[in-house]
């Protein structure tokens, strides 16, 4: 059997309904469709206009997925898709942009698990308005020791003039996320995500580091700014995350960081979530700021702690 939903204007065919993508949690594919149809509202905005990479398992999480790029193949007409340069040889990638809920039940429907965002929009796919530290611990970490670096972050973003946004990633770690207004490149970005973290890990060396290789980092948490470059993506608010619990990565207040973890959240305790309360990041890009004042007010911390 396949049935035929109708979302946003859109008749869809689904199919496989019960089959169980997460085997261990029980969770079906008709679990995801409609943890993926109940969560559009407050989700679609923040895919709106960015390029899509999804993570798909059309034999659930069990077998090997896949991620997907270029979607010039069989989506139907009605799905927006933007051209990007490939970025090391010729012609183009065809990405797919989530602007509505039929889209997002459409990609849920081809298996479509993880999806995960560009850093800019196809308003101007050059110049980001995110910036995105990842806090990645190894094992043995604490949460307790994970919120006080994202407090720590938190308030370096706030001197920096930069208005931190919290998300629980439904994996390892937490994401703090500052808007910005697209009057820098991504090169400039870049390099300001990867001061500021260094900047954290110089007050605490034996907590923290910027190190790339995995050997260098010994047991400290990797302040992890790779998101930041052109073509890099973020895994996108209320997209569940494809391993043994069936997470889902969840945007929080700064005030229920102390009661959070970062896989704490699932499709039931999120539907729940959305019925009582606003996203979080519903309001984010107002509070948009200039990278190059941040990257002033950075470069004046680092003088005053140079020795003179």
């Amino acid at each position: 059997m396949a049935p035929t939903i109708h979302v946003a204007d859109h008749d869809i065919t689904v199919s496989k309904l019960d089959k169980e993508l997460f085997p261990e949690d029980h969770f079906s594919k008709g679990d995801m469709l409609l943890h993926y149809r109940s969560v559009a509202e407050a989700m679609v905005p923040h895919l709106h206009g960015r390029p899509l990479t999804m993570r798909r398992y059309p034999s659930g999480i069990a077998t090997g997925g896949f991620f997907q790029k270029d979607a010039s193949e069989y989506f139907p007409s009605w799905i927006t898709t933007v051209e990007v340069p490939h970025k090391h040889r010729e012609g183009m990638v065809h990405y797919v942009v989530c602007d509505d809920a039929a889209t997002l039940v459409y990609l849920a429907n081809q298996a479509a698990i993880e999806f995960h965002i560009w850093t800019s929009t196809v308003a101007d796919l050059t110049r980001p308005d995110r910036l995105v530290l990842d806090l990645d611990p190894p094992p043995g970490v604490t949460v307790a020791t994970l919120r006080s670096i994202a407090r720590r972050a938190r308030d370096l973003y706030t001197e920096l003039g930069l208005t931190p946004f919290l998300q629980a990633t439904g994996g390892r770690g937490y994401h703090i996320v500052a808007p910005l207004d697209r009057s820098a490149d991504f090169a400039f970005v870049r390099e300001l995500a990867g001061d500021l973290a260094d900047h954290l890990a110089a007050d605490d060396p034996d907590m923290l580091t910027t190190a790339q290789r995995k050997n260098r980092r010994g047991d400290r948490v990797f302040l992890d700014v790779n998101r930041n470059g052109r073509g890099q993506t973020f895994v996108a608010p209320y997209s569940l995350r494809a391993r043994p619990g069936a997470a889902v990565a969840t945007p929080l207040d700064w005030s229920e960081l102390g009661r959070s973890t970062p896989n704490g959240f699932t499709a039931v305790s999120v539907n729940r979530r959305l019925a009582r309360k606003t996203d979080p990041w519903a309001d984010m890009d107002s509070h948009a700021a200039a990278p190059a004042a941040a990257r002033e007010r950075l470069d004046a911390m680092n003088d005053e702690k140079a020795p003179s």
